[in-house]
């Protein structure tokens, strides 16, 4: 059995095509989720909504507690980062990350990032030691065979590598570094443009990602025994 963890971060409720200004990233998500349940219904999944239940902000108690060694925390320290540990066990739970994120000025959403600030976390996710001959980091999520599949959209169009506004994407790499950094390296990309557009453009960007989405189950899905 496969684990999956879901997550949306849009603002906007709802889906598009189903509700007026409703997520192209929530459409691509659901999409991804229907089909894969389609031909494995076995498989668990979690679904987290950033936006409906944001993450708790990290702050100054938080990392105070997290560079404690667990040992020597106290109560207080516990309940700092109790949420922390919840995003923390769903993620090394999980096989395959599917994440709806949108592209806000040219980054991701904020309860996004408070989500990848909770669970990049010393002693769980990724390992610390100064006196550690060579690099002094090393990811603990490595090796697990965990996959992680990004589903974008962009007001405008052109982000993809080599394109006209490939440099100002800090979208994908801004998700993928951190992830990687504690182990997660195996990516897959789909993304919808022309939002702003709201023409035929927009319209073909939609069937092509919901294509690509569709492929990219039957991928994964066949190489799962």
């Amino acid at each position: 059995m496969v684990s999956l963890l879901h997550i949306d971060s849009s603002a906007r409720p709802g889906r598009s095509g189903e509700h007026a200004h409703g997520s192209h990233t929530r459409r691509l998500s659901a999409r991804f989720l229907r089909s894969w349940q389609a031909r494995r219904p076995q498989d668990a999944v979690v679904y987290r909504d950033l936006a409906e239940q944001p993450p708790t902000a990290v702050t100054g108690e938080w990392v105070h507690a997290a560079f404690t060694a667990p040992a020597r925390r106290d109560s207080r320290m516990h309940g700092v980062l109790a949420h922390s540990d919840t995003l923390v066990d769903e993620l090394i739970a999980a096989d395959l990350v599917v994440i709806g994120v949108p592209m806000y000025n040219f980054g991701m959403p904020s309860t996004l990032k408070a989500w990848i600030d909770n669970i990049v976390r010393v002693g769980r996710t990724f390992g610390f030691d100064r006196s550690r001959t060579g690099e002094p980091y090393w990811p603990l999520l490595a090796d697990q065979g965990k996959r992680l599949v990004l589903l974008s959209s962009r007001g405008d169009y052109g982000y993809d590598p080599g394109q006209r506004l490939d440099a100002s994407n800090h979208v994908e790499a801004g998700v993928m570094t951190p992830l990687r950094y504690i182990g997660i390296d195996a990516v897959d990309r789909v993304a919808i443009e022309y939002d702003e557009f709201a023409d035929d453009r927009l319209q073909a960007s939609i069937a092509t990602a919901e294509s690509q989405v569709d492929a990219l189950v039957m991928r994964l899905a066949g190489q799962v025994a």
